[in-house]
């Protein structure tokens, strides 16, 4: 079992199972799941996150952050993972079915395509500045975007299937790169001098870091059970989470905390070429290529199946890849990447009032295997109720909660007020039918 055959079957992952149950001969090893998983976790928005808690925090302030954001990510894959493995059902099913029926799982389908192209607004003008750094600044920055946008999307539009060779060139040499850099910082520094080292601003306060910690993989987190449905039993689900949070939050996201204070910089392609060279600016490109190809690709089969739910229609996938390639080339315009810290806390603070109601609702009062209307036929789908209101409620609350209460950690806060909201909101409901 290789890495190739694990990407192999991430394009199945894609592909296959859309609306049905993975059956027992589909299922995947634990080395092919996790593998999978520790491709989508440990990448350079992984290095991303944890250079800016560097550069925001001290040492242990951004190790403590980064251990309450695991625990909350902990906490949330693993409960959604062994959901996923127990029914074997995508996550936009398992929204749709678990307390937010077909037109909030729609609204969650949409801020999961909104934090998508957000993602791929990030890391487009991360290539654009390593493909600036490449000409010596001689193409500018906005043209680089644009450069970098542009090819981006027709790369996906015109065959997402023959990008696994970036893939297969950008992990590896993305943790070769990662690593030798790490080495050589503390061959040079010492791991406690390091320590000592304290950034010219402290930023962040530890709350805030754990929330951006939790924001920076909630959406993988959300989606969970699109990777862990593939899995054999609850116990590989278990461990595909935990060892894809040791290596991408404890081992790359402690390599950029340790990298960023030394070099005083969060800058990504300084950080790469400054130690790296060469190498490590083509490690940045191929993975920004590699991590904004999934982006794309996902939010336009989200986009597709929005359009379809709801005009009953289907649009013509490169159309979609187009549009939505512009809408995320675009974002460089707005400072995306300047305002990386707020979006990140944004998604922590929007989504995981989300993953809190599903678990919650499945847990709590389904307690069995889902029951599905047809098992999820086309012409099942007008069975669900058009709108859960508790589920809706009670996000609204958590994510409003989240953004404005300011004692204690503000994904923590959105996330328990969501749960505990929803889950009085249902026994309410469920008194009054049984009085009826």
């Amino acid at each position: 079992m290789n890495l190739h055959f694990a990407l192999g079957d991430s394009m199945k992952i894609n592909n296959d199972f859309t609306n049905e149950r993975v059956p027992n001969s589909a299922r995947a090893s634990l080395f092919t799941v996790t593998m999978i998983n520790i491709g989508i976790m440990a990448t350079l928005s992984q290095f991303l996150l944890g250079a800016t808690l560097g550069h925001s925090m001290t040492f242990s302030q951004a190790m403590l952050s980064t251990a309450i954001g695991s625990a909350i990510l902990s906490f949330i894959g693993i409960g959604l993972g062994i959901i996923g493995a127990r029914e074997g059902l995508t996550t936009s099913l398992l929204i749709r079915y678990c307390g937010f029926g077909n037109v909030g799982s729609t609204l969650v389908t949409v801020a999961i395509i909104i934090s998508l192209l957000g993602w791929f607004g990030i890391q487009n003008s991360v290539f654009a500045n390593a493909l600036n750094y490449l000409t010596n600044d001689k193409l500018g920055f906005s043209f680089s975007a644009l450069l970098s946008g542009i090819m981006l999307t027709v790369m996906v539009s015109f065959g997402f299937r023959v990008l696994g060779f970036t893939a297969i060139i950008s992990i590896p040499l993305f943790f070769i790169v990662t690593g030798c850099i790490a080495c050589n910082i503390l061959n040079e520094f010492g791991l406690s001098k390091i320590r000592e080292l304290y950034p010219s601003e402290i930023i962040l306060t530890v709350g805030e870091g754990a929330t951006i910690v939790a924001g920076g993989y909630i959406t993988a987190a959300l989606t969970m059970p699109d990777i862990s449905r593939y899995c054999i039993n609850e116990r590989h689900a278990f461990w595909m989470v935990i060892l894809s949070i040791i290596v991408g939050e404890f081992i790359i996201n402690g390599f950029a905390v340790l990298i960023s204070q030394a070099l005083n910089t969060e800058d990504i392609v300084t950080i790469m070429t400054q130690v790296a060279g060469w190498l490590g600016l083509a490690s940045v490109i191929l993975s920004t290529i590699k991590i904004n190809n999934t982006n794309l690709y996902s939010s336009t089969l989200s986009l597709a199946c929005i359009t379809e739910n709801i005009l009953g229609k289907r649009y013509n996938y490169i159309i979609l890849t187009i549009i939505l390639g512009v809408i995320g080339t675009l974002l460089y315009v707005l400072g995306i990447l300047e305002k990386f810290t707020d979006f990140l806390t944004l998604l922590g603070v929007i989504f995981l009032p989300i993953t809190g109601i599903i678990l919650c609702d499945y847990y709590f009062f389904k307690k069995k295997t889902i029951i599905i209307e047809g098992e999820i036929s086309p012409s099942s789908t007008h069975l669900i109720k058009k709108i859960f209101s508790p589920a809706l409620i009670s996000s609204i609350a958590g994510v409003i909660c989240g953004l404005n209460v300011e004692i204690g950690i503000q994904s923590i806060n959105s996330l328990v007020i969501a749960s505990v909201l929803y889950c009085i909101i249902t026994l309410i409901v469920k008194k009054r039918r049984e009085i009826v």
